[in-house]
């Protein structure tokens, strides 16, 4: 589901291609990755945060609200604390979202 955004400083882009991303394999109906703030560079990680906040776009998972940003086929999201609290940056590719499953019948059972 493509929307128009800002992009990403080059910076932020390096940032998202360079760092090892882990996999959330404790949500396996859910395949998604994810960074954790105090493993990365302090700076990017807040950057790309408010990145995200300031430019992405309001969808769901299920009936919570979430503010997604899309970068080059995959979709970042956090769980919405305020910036100083927020520890985990998520993605996934743009087909294993919510609104994309909803919307294709591919929902989990």
């Amino acid at each position: 589901m493509p929307h128009d955004c800002v992009p990403l400083a080059d910076d932020l882009r390096e940032f998202i291609t360079s760092t090892r991303w882990t996999y959330a394999k404790t949500m396996p109906l859910w395949p998604h990755e994810y960074i954790v703030r105090d493993r990365v560079d302090e700076g990017l990680f807040v950057r790309l945060v408010e990145h995200i906040r300031a430019h992405g776009y309001e969808g769901r998972f299920y009936s919570k609200p979430i503010t997604y940003y899309d970068a080059d086929g995959m979709v970042y999201w956090t769980m919405g604390a305020p910036v100083e609290e927020t520890v985990i940056v998520n993605r996934c590719r743009e087909d294993a979202t919510f609104e994309y499953r909803l919307e294709h019948g591919t929902l989990p059972r």
